[in-house]
């Protein structure tokens, strides 16, 4: 018997849990800074609008890697895809480790962009393939639960290695290479899904455009799915300053906490899609979501911390209603060996949510002040999620 065949191959009846878990750890590495910033705000001395920059770097690190490798894993495999996002996630916490000012903070968000763009649309349509017959429901919510399972972890893990630990600008991306190198043991022993394989050299930068299978199903998910990325963008990247500079809230932990219960709020919020079904989970998800922004408009101009809490609960789980109701319809829709250029392409108008809010909070902030900017964010995002909610009740997305 052979080496090769001694090697012990995860039982497929689980091997999508496998993949959820690497998805799970590339996307924390994500959000591992967002409690660090401040830290570094100290350390580099640059403003709010920086942060805002920096943050917005790596959704357009996600957005790059989308177009130009969207439909590479299509192409190549799955798994060489997935492994390639793990080594630009490590590239990643090594730019931070180094500490080289802002030039290497700005490179160690892009790479963390890039590997995101290169995991998104590839390993939701990885654990998809990979569920034996009778658990597509269940790797549905596996995939779009580890993404945001594990967005939320990241700043969970690194506020409390922060605040506890020794070396907070350290240890958190220490932490997160050992996971890393995990997430690759467990990739490389899991099962190719795409058996038509062609070379590198056949990839090609993906155009916009949809299979037409796909494009009555689009429009309304991508709307959702825009709406819901605007309020985790703009949450996970003004909070740190809120909880310090208004409400006087210094622990990093505590910080950490309430970002990640944004992130815990959208996996609720995608249980719920198995019992609302798709067609109803993504007008009833605009409409949570509308109920989030408010809150959170409360919270910044009464500066009240519950309020604060309760907006990424509710917006949490908005956005969660909203996203796997959006996986499921497109996912559903696209012919098979499209599928990941498809979802690629519902995550590149998702991430378009995160960027431009957020660098319009950033741009806001100098002249208006950090409350002010909200409060203009969350009109402005009100109004489309308003009507987002009402297009989906007038023209419902096909149930997929």
């Amino acid at each position: 018997m052979t080496d090769r065949q001694n090697v012990r191959r995860p039982d497929r009846s689980t091997a999508y849990l496998g993949a959820a878990g690497a998805f799970a750890v590339c996307m924390a590495g994500t959000t591992l800074p967002t409690p660090l910033y401040g830290l570094y705000q100290e350390e580099l001395g640059f403003s709010e609008l920086i942060v805002t920059v920096v943050f917005a770097v790596y959704a357009f690190g996600v957005i790059g890697a989308l177009l130009l490798a969207g439909n590479a894993s299509d192409t190549v495999g799955r798994r060489p895809v997935l492994l390639t996002g793990l080594g630009l996630a490590a590239l990643s916490a090594v730019c931070f480790l180094a500490e080289g000012g802002l030039p290497l903070l700005y490179l160690g968000r892009l790479l963390s962009g890039l590997s995101a763009g290169l995991f998104t649309g590839t390993a939701t349509a990885y654990v998809m393939e990979l569920a034996p017959p009778g658990r597509e429901s269940r790797a549905a919510f596996a995939a779009t639960a580890a993404n945001m399972g594990g967005l939320g972890l990241g700043p969970l893990m690194s506020g409390l290695l922060a605040e506890y630990a020794p070396q907070p600008l350290v240890l958190p991306f220490v932490v997160h290479l050992v996971l890393i190198a995990a997430a690759a043991a467990v990739l490389v022993r899991l099962p190719e899904t795409v058996a038509a394989r062609r070379p590198l050299r056949a990839v090609r930068p993906q155009r916009p455009g949809l299979p037409r299978e796909v494009r009555p199903v689009f429009v309304p998910a991508a709307l959702a799915a825009f709406t819901g990325f605007s309020l985790l963008g703009v949450f996970t990247s003004i909070s740190p300053a809120f909880l310090s500079e208004t409400l006087d809230v210094h622990n990093r932990a505590v910080v950490g906490l309430i970002v990640f219960s944004a992130f815990a709020a959208s996996t609720v919020g995608q249980l719920a899609v198995g019992r609302l079904g798709v067609r109803r989970a993504l007008p009833v998800g605009c409409a949570v979501l509308v109920v989030g922004l408010v809150l959170l408009g409360g919270s910044l101009l009464r500066e009240v911390l519950v309020l604060l809490v309760l907006s990424a609960l509710v917006g949490g789980a908005g956005q969660g209603l909203s996203l796997r109701g959006a996986v499921g319809a497109v996912a559903g829709a696209a012919p098979a060996k499209e599928r990941a250029a498809s979802l690629s392409a519902l995550f590149v108008v998702a991430y378009l949510g995160i960027s431009i809010p957020v660098i319009g909070v950033g741009l806001l902030t100098g002249p208006l002040g950090l409350e002010e900017a909200g409060i203009v964010f969350i009109c402005c995002m009100t109004v489309l999620a308003a009507l987002a909610g009402v297009r989906l009740v007038r023209r419902p997305a096909p149930a997929g």
